[in-house]
């Protein structure tokens, strides 16, 4: 908490508004590479408790869908669809598709972490694992030129996930927004142009 007091993207998130400092992330990254755009069809993967979804929202405007999936609850944000689902089950594609009226998303986004329990090994796979979910899942709802944004832990497993991501996309980058904690291992893949025959599905 003390840390948390002094923060001041933490500080700043409870000044806009915004439910989590990681909002700012979001706010970075787009400012950087341009994912979301005014009337983009967004997904969120992960987007407990919301603070992703509430810039996504506000980038793309009355015009845009966004939709947020995680299994924790999340606050209702206005104009703005949730879905209480594992990101692993498989109707949670055919729930996406219904509310985008079976049109493909012009952005897939996932800052999902694993709880960690302090063995980094572990908790690194686990991060891997739940970004090549996220990946997957981009495989089936992301059109063509479309944009995708996943966090991951460094470490051993990160080059070889780097390279299936590279498969998938035109122009890959690793960031690192401001807003990130210094101490933290955290770093953001950014796939733009999304090329569907290029690549073999993950799992």
């Amino acid at each position: 908490m003390a840390r948390r007091r002094h923060d001041f993207f933490w500080k700043e998130a409870k000044r806009w508004g915004y439910r989590s400092r990681a909002s700012f992330k979001l706010i970075q990254i787009n400012e950087r590479f341009g994912v979301i755009r005014k009337g983009y069809k967004v997904v969120d993967l992960g987007a407990a408790p919301g603070g992703w979804l509430q810039v996504a929202k506000d980038i793309a405007g009355e015009k845009g869908v966004v939709i947020g999936v995680d299994l924790l609850p999340i606050e209702p944000i206005e104009g703005v669809f949730t879905l209480k689902k594992d990101i692993r089950r498989p109707d949670v594609v055919d729930q996406i598709l219904e509310i985008t009226g079976g049109d493909k998303v012009d952005a897939v986004l996932s800052d999902a972490s694993p709880n960690l329990s302090g063995n980094w090994s572990w908790d690194h796979g686990r991060s891997i694992d739940l970004a090549e979910t996220a990946l997957g899942v981009s495989d089936k709802i992301l059109k063509e030129d479309g944009n995708f944004v996943v966090k991951v832990f460094q470490g051993d497993m990160y080059r070889a996930f780097f390279r299936t991501v590279l498969t998938r996309f035109e122009r890959v980058n690793a960031y690192t927004p401001r807003a990130s904690r210094k101490e933290s291992a955290e770093i953001y893949l950014i796939g733009r142009g999304y090329r569907r025959a290029s690549h073999t599905t993950v799992g």
